[in-house]
């Protein structure tokens, strides 16, 4: 199946119990947790995000994980562009964390978001009331899990967003 396909897919994925313990969260995690992975196929990072051409593509989790179990299930086996998915958790966001993917739940994401600004990680974040988010931030609309883009965040870091994936988002910063 095409990612794009699959991308658009996500909820009848979440709501079947794909993944590992998905069906034990709430619906609005299970797809996030679905999203966190299947945005990777349209994110282009620059070769100096991998330490080589097979290099894991690192999601990491920091602050609460309101996933469980359920992304590391979903990642199991996956592979994107030669790169094998791995999920870890980490406490602190510092620069040279070596995520590809770093989601910051919470509120207070601003001193994560700011550690890795000059990197190729493509931060994704929930809305929350400070206005400050990652690249990539999760809104509901109509009881639906959607995204917005900051695209230009994106490109500052060396990171290009497909523009399928834009094409998805319900708003695109340019």
């Amino acid at each position: 199946m095409a990612p794009l396909a699959r991308l658009a897919t996500i909820a009848l994925f979440a709501a079947s119990g794909g993944g590992a313990r998905a069906a034990d969260l709430p619906l609005e995690y299970a797809v996030k947790a679905s999203y966190l992975y299947k945005f990777a196929p349209f994110v282009q990072w620059p070769s100096t995000a991998f330490d080589s051409p097979t290099a894991p593509l690192t999601i990491c989790i920091a602050g609460q994980d309101p996933f469980g179990g359920a992304l590391a299930g979903a990642v199991r086996g996956q592979h994107v562009n030669g790169h094998p998915i791995t999920v870890r958790r980490i406490e602190t966001v510092r620069p040279g964390i070596g995520c590809q993917i770093l989601y910051v739940g919470g509120d207070d994401v601003g001193p994560a978001l700011q550690a890795v600004s000059h990197e190729p990680t493509l931060t994704v974040t929930d809305h929350n009331r400070s206005g400050t988010g990652g690249m990539i931030q999760f809104v509901m609309v109509s009881g639906r899990v959607r995204f917005s883009i900051d695209q230009a965040a994106a490109q500052s870091s060396g990171i290009a967003i497909s523009s399928k994936l834009l094409g998805l988002a319900v708003s695109v910063n340019r």
